[in-house]
């Protein structure tokens, strides 16, 4: 059985198999980051994974999640979003949507 070490935030070495870890890699790009939770504090922690991480990582049999790239939500999103609870109406519209 495959061992994978690495660190928890809180909690420090941990040692893992392969079915604690996941990948999550973005659709073209040759890095991306590994998942786990902690054995002892039950944290999600997420890790940046290199090229050579991902490849081990997949050589070894962690499973992969393919995720969107999403990017930070700005200013003006908040305040349109913000302006648009304020309306009237908007919860009406937003029922009949999913009827």
């Amino acid at each position: 059985m495959t061992t994978i070490r690495t660190t928890c935030t809180t909690c420090g070495d941990v040692e893992l198999t392969t079915s604690d870890v996941g990948l999550e890699l973005s659709a073209g790009a040759d890095a991306g980051r590994y998942r786990f939770d902690c054995p002892f504090c039950g944290t999600t922690q997420r890790r940046p994974a290199s090229q050579r991480v991902v490849s081990v990582l997949l050589a070894t049999g962690v499973a992969y999640d393919i995720v969107a790239t999403v990017s930070a939500i700005t200013e003006e999103e908040i305040e349109t979003f913000s302006k648009d609870l304020d309306g009237q109406g908007w919860f009406q519209e937003l029922a009949a949507s999913d009827s």
